[in-house]
């Protein structure tokens, strides 16, 4: 993958070291593309760690980057099934294990008019706090030039430029030793979620939206 991520985009990677190189931790970034689990994979990879991406199940299908993801150990999530629960179980163990848990707190691609973080589901937040383990938000720009949302052909010339940053761990403090319900969960989640949005408004040179797009409620 690393030849193909060279070739395909060029890179400005910020911050890499804010990565913990040991230890179970949760990756918690945007999504934009059905391109950006290769390309953050390859970020990771170049800063000391092996990614486990939990994905949606379609995403397996898809051609080529179905290859992709399987070949790197991913976790498929299935909606709307006793299957997903079961995928936050995997994840859990994985952490413990000391693995790096790649995770999509929108569940899908982004579907901002203005492609800022979408309210987040409440899985991350849950794994957070069960497992104590660390949440480092990540931001990425670029992906969507590559591969828009939707699209199977890739826009490969004029050749693009994959953003990346990483921001200091997520302070959940205020969550410890209280019970993780529906409440909690959400003002978590919306913690992880501003602290990926300030990441993406500072590599955008962009102010973010003060309230997060919600797709149910449109």
């Amino acid at each position: 993958m690393k030849p193909l991520s060279r070739l395909l985009v060029k890179r400005d990677w910020r911050r890499g070291e804010r990565i913990p190189r040991t230890g179970g931790v949760i990756i918690a970034t945007n999504h934009l593309s059905w391109a950006d689990p290769v390309l953050l994979s390859h970020f990771l990879y170049n800063n000391g760690r092996w990614p486990v991406i939990l994905a949606k199940a379609a995403l397996f299908k898809v051609p080529f980057l179905g290859r992709a993801v399987t070949g790197l150990l991913a976790i498929p999530v299935y909606r709307g099934s006793a299957e997903a629960a079961n995928s936050l179980n995997v994840s859990a163990q994985r952490l413990k294990d000391g693995c790096a848990i790649l995770f999509y707190p929108e569940g899908t691609c982004t579907r901002d008019p203005g492609l800022w973080p979408m309210v987040g589901k409440t899985g991350a937040a849950r794994l957070a706090l069960e497992s104590g383990a660390p949440v480092i938000p990540v931001a990425h720009w670029g992906a969507h030039e590559l591969l828009p949302y939707g699209e199977k052909k890739p826009r490969l010339f004029p050749r693009k430029t994959f953003h990346v940053t990483v921001g200091p761990p997520v302070d959940l403090s205020k969550y410890e030793g209280r019970s993780t319900h529906a409440e909690v969960l959400r003002e978590a989640t919306a913690d992880i979620m501003a602290a990926i949005t300030e990441q993406l408004a500072e590599l955008r040179g962009e102010k973010g939206p003060e309230t997060p797009y919600d797709p149910s409620r449109r």
